[in-house]
């Protein structure tokens, strides 16, 4: 297992449709196991495989009891409205406000290829809409209201 780099939000990688995951093999294990060590590294809450640099359909979200691994996920279903302040390992510093649903449910396949559904409110929510974001070439700042300021953001945390 690795660290990879995170890459900045002018990657033009960033900005790419990802192709779906074929192959469930060690290459894909290893940069999955890669992709763990790497968001616990960097304290975020999701990370999405074009943000290493990969062009391939999978993210990992972790919603505080586990981390997902998302493989070619789709999102089925949502409810409900949240707005609020978002942020995005690749576009450090800043955080915009974001509305996005409550509730969210996806269906994704595991590191074997085998077949689940996964759903999640809040924070969870927010992770699983902005990483498959990611998957289609889409920065949360493409879908913010505005950026907020450090007063702003400070209010959301209290």
């Amino acid at each position: 297992m690795g660290l990879r780099r995170i890459l900045s939000d002018k990657n033009p990688a960033l900005h790419k449709v990802c192709k779906p995951v074929e192959n469930f093999d060690n290459k894909l294990f290893r940069l999955l196991d890669d992709m763990r060590e790497t968001l616990l590294d960097s304290g975020g809450v999701g990370l999405a495989a074009p943000q290493v640099g990969i062009l391939r359909r999978v993210v990992l979200v972790d919603t505080g009891e586990e981390i997902l691994e998302l493989i070619n996920p789709t999102l089925l279903e949502t409810d409900g409205e949240q707005e609020g302040p978002e942020g995005c390992l690749s576009v450090e510093g800043k955080y915009g406000l974001v509305k996005r649903p409550y509730y969210a449910k996806v269906r994704a396949q595991d590191r074997n290829g085998n077949w689940f559904e996964a759903e999640g409110e809040e924070l969870t929510a927010r992770c699983f809409c902005h990483e498959l974001d990611h998957l289609d070439g889409i920065i949360y700042t493409q879908v913010m209201e505005r950026l907020l300021t450090e007063e702003e953001l400070m209010a959301f945390q209290e």
